[in-house]
């Protein structure tokens, strides 16, 4: 049974989401893509980004910030947003990238690889989050996005997915690791297993339980 705590919260989310579309209504002509990432903290891998334009009229059912969803339910959703959005695309920031820019600066250049891949332009970019990438279209970034706009929420199912089955393909190439469990996050295990083996050519030289192994 859920708490009246996390009822108000939900609550407080939705009416949120019913003004910030509202305000849309107003301001935006023209298609709206969302954006959002996926694997800024791990310690492993490349920084995914996806950008999508929803087509009004599919409904997709069930679109919410992909770390409330189960691993089953957000591939469900990724085959459906792929064949009913109007157009989708998916980039990524590599390991050197982030190691040379650092973490931030690479993730919003996944962003807009992400945009700039999307077969129809724009009119307005949405934006998880409280940074913006340097886009050539109007952009907004907005604060849980991935729970308000449901564009972002699919973005951030297609990011999510993408590099949830990268960790999986990583697995199968470095299995003393265990990526397909912890995919990359500094876990206990993730941790004794990079004091064991060293880091493998996919850990982000830069970050400080990498660095302390090298």
């Amino acid at each position: 049974m859920r708490s009246k705590k996390s009822s108000n919260a939900e609550l407080e989310l939705a009416h949120q989401a019913r003004l910030l579309r509202r305000q849309l209504r107003w301001d935006t002509v023209g298609l709206l893509a969302g954006v959002d990432e996926a694997g800024r903290g791990p310690l492993a891998g490349p920084v995914v980004a996806a950008a999508v334009i929803l087509d009004e009229r599919y409904t997709i059912k069930g679109l919410a910030d992909s770390k409330k969803l189960t691993a089953l339910r957000r591939d469900k959703l990724f085959d459906e947003i792929l064949a009913k959005a109007l157009c989708c695309s998916i980039a990524q920031a590599s390991v050197e990238e982030i190691d040379t820019l650092n973490i931030l600066q690479a993730t919003l250049l996944a962003m807009r690889r992400a945009v700039e891949g999307l077969r129809l332009r724009p009119a307005k970019v949405l934006v998880d989050g409280n940074r913006l990438p340097v886009l050539g279209v109007p952009a907004q970034a907005i604060v849980k996005g991935d729970a308000l706009v449901p564009a972002i929420s699919a973005a951030s199912i297609l990011a999510k997915v993408t590099r949830d089955r990268w960790c999986k393909e990583l697995d199968a190439q470095y299995p003393q690791y265990g990526f397909a469990g912890h995919k990359g996050y500094g876990t206990a295990e993730h941790l004794a297993a990079l004091k064991t083996h060293g880091a493998c050519p996919q850990h982000r030289k830069t970050f400080a339980p990498v660095t302390a192994v090298l």
